[in-house]
């Protein structure tokens, strides 16, 4: 049975390996055919998807405090953008998978890297203006080129349908890590969410990532200012 959408974890962390902050984030999505997108899941794992069909996002943000459960701040603060899937596994779990992650700092480059996450090192710029948030990447090393510039405008309001509760309401990540896959838990205070306005995009991300997503505008474009995240101890799938 898989578990239901909700606005706060069912697993709670009872002890975190991993915290960070997420904040200012850009959230894309569009729809996918699941059968697009199984080959790119872990084993074990399926497509989660909402009315037959599956989800792609692209979420861009900033990376604050990164540090182990003790809450030492070892990596800053920089920029990341990535790519995403959703997933469920045979114990019912929802969770997200990467196909993608760029980031602007080396150091956590290669530790996700290591841990089994495709993280690339990037060239990336994030400014704010009075209307929106912006940000823009292009890779230095490894893998397909890719870029990405896009400008978001968030509105007051608050987004409370329930595609965004089904895309952001995630407590978990699955991946494959040395020939094995696991499950990642994570937990957040809830989070408030907020409708916007594309302004601009131009990117190559979700193509080298493997993906062919409608070439129109995304279905769904929202923002948060952000919040804080644990993360608990890898489990198998």
């Amino acid at each position: 049975m898989i578990e239901p959408i909700t606005p706060t974890t069912p697993r709670p962390v009872r002890r975190a390996v991993l915290t960070q902050w997420w904040r200012d984030l850009a959230i894309l999505h569009w729809p996918v055919a699941p059968h697009l997108v199984a080959p790119l899941l872990p084993p074990g794992t399926t497509p989660d998807t909402r009315g037959g069909v599956t989800y792609a996002g692209l979420i861009a943000f900033e990376m604050d405090r990164v540090g182990p459960g003790f809450g030492v701040p070892f990596f800053g603060r920089f920029p990341e953008i990535n790519v995403r899937l959703y997933s469920v596994d045979g114990q019912g779990r929802r969770g997200v998978v990467f196909c993608s992650l760029e980031a602007a700092r080396l150091a956590p480059v290669m530790v996700g890297r290591a841990l089994g996450l495709n993280y690339r090192w990037a060239r990336m710029r994030m400014t704010r203006t009075s209307s929106g948030v912006w940000k823009h990447s292009s890779r230095r090393i490894g893998g397909s080129p890719g870029r990405c510039r896009l400008a978001v405008e968030p509105h007051d309001e608050v987004a409370d349908d329930d595609l965004t509760h089904w895309l952001t309401d995630r407590w978990g990540l699955h991946v494959r890590r040395v020939g094995r896959s696991l499950y990642v838990p994570n937990e957040h205070p809830p989070w408030r969410i907020q409708t916007a306005s594309l302004l601009e995009l131009d990117e190559t991300l979700i193509t080298a990532a493997g993906l062919s997503v409608d070439s129109g505008a995304p279905v769904s474009v929202v923002y948060a200012s952000g919040v804080p995240v644990r993360f608990g101890m890898p489990r198998p799938v």
